[in-house]
């Protein structure tokens, strides 16, 4: 199966591809992500941008669930890898 938009293209048992930095991401390295990332790189995996993943997330909106800590926001890997059906 093949989720394709204007800045990524899923492979769901394959790869993600970033073509805003031409960075792959492979199912390994989302997993090597650790138990959680930053809204930043997470947007990266889903095909969104630095801007609109902190716009996302500030409105609850972001498409897996953010974890605000102070200032920061924090994404469970777990749920990026459940979105992209990759458990």
């Amino acid at each position: 199966m093949t989720v394709a938009n204007t800045d990524t293209t899923t492979r769901m048992n394959d790869t993600v591809s970033d073509r805003t930095n031409g960075r792959v991401w492979t199912v390994e390295a989302v997993r090597k992500l650790g138990i959680t990332t930053d809204v930043e790189t997470a947007g990266a995996v889903l095909g969104i941008g630095r801007s609109k993943a902190y716009e996302l997330a500030k409105v609850n909106e972001f498409p897996v669930h953010v974890v605000r800590i102070g200032r920061r926001y924090v994404v469970p890997v777990a749920a990026i890898l459940q979105l992209l059906d990759i458990w």
